[in-house]
């Protein structure tokens, strides 16, 4: 085992550039997937005729599927119908889809957890439902709903070493080519995980003190 070798700046800079598309991936997903998982997860809770059913069965199919299928269906599936992608926007897509069916469960759940007197109240008060659900759910649920969202965002983070299997140079796939040397395996393994705890740690720590007692 070379850690010497395997740490030398050019081997450390290809690896950075790694971690560069991997948070790219990520930030763009979460982004992509918070917007698509808020507005099916508010929909499937106001249970809007026929479009809540539609999306509910959507949602399901895809949370029953495993991400590694949905990647390989955007990169090679796509094409095939005539709809050819990039690596990077490929892996963008699976994983904003998977991650949005995810997300959009934790939001409607979220908005549930709203105690019924309040709603019930806002009503009473004069409120419209749209009204109600902006000024009086929305703020509670996304407050309840934070900690669970932030962790499904750091299950994401991990989840974009799958796309190692399209090609796109993100931090496995570099980690790969540099392990091509096999007195390099054992120091890269150690390195490369030792980057996802600190990234994963950090995020759980934020995650964690935005969480808010509930009573």
């Amino acid at each position: 085992m070379d850690f010497i070798g395997a740490y030398s700046p050019d081997n450390l800079s290809f690896l950075m550039e790694g971690l560069g598309m991997t948070l790219r991936l990520a930030l763009l997903a979460i982004a992509l997937s918070f917007i698509f998982g808020c507005l099916i997860g508010a929909i499937r809770y106001a249970r809007v005729p026929v479009l809540s059913q539609v999306l509910g069965a959507i949602v399901g199919t895809i949370r029953n599927l495993p991400l590694l299928l949905l990647i390989f269906f955007a990169r090679f599936g796509l094409p095939e119908l005539g709809l050819p992608i990039t690596p990077f926007w490929s892996a963008i897509l699976a994983l904003t889809v998977f991650e949005a069916a995810m997300i959009s469960e934790l939001v409607r759940s979220g908005l549930q957890s709203v105690e019924k007197g309040l709603v019930e109240a806002a009503r009473a008060s004069g409120l419209s439902y749209m009204q109600t659900l902006w000024h009086i759910v929305l703020p509670i649920g996304l407050r309840r709903m934070v900690p669970p969202i932030v962790s499904q965002f750091i299950s994401l983070l991990k989840d974009t070493s799958l796309v190692v299997i399209v090609s796109l140079a993100e931090l496995m796939h570099n980690a790969k080519i540099i392990m091509a040397d096999f007195d390099f395996v054992f120091p890269i393994l150690i390195l490369v995980a030792s980057i996802y705890f600190l990234v994963n740690y950090t995020l759980s720590q934020v995650a964690r003190r935005l969480e808010t007692p509930q009573h």
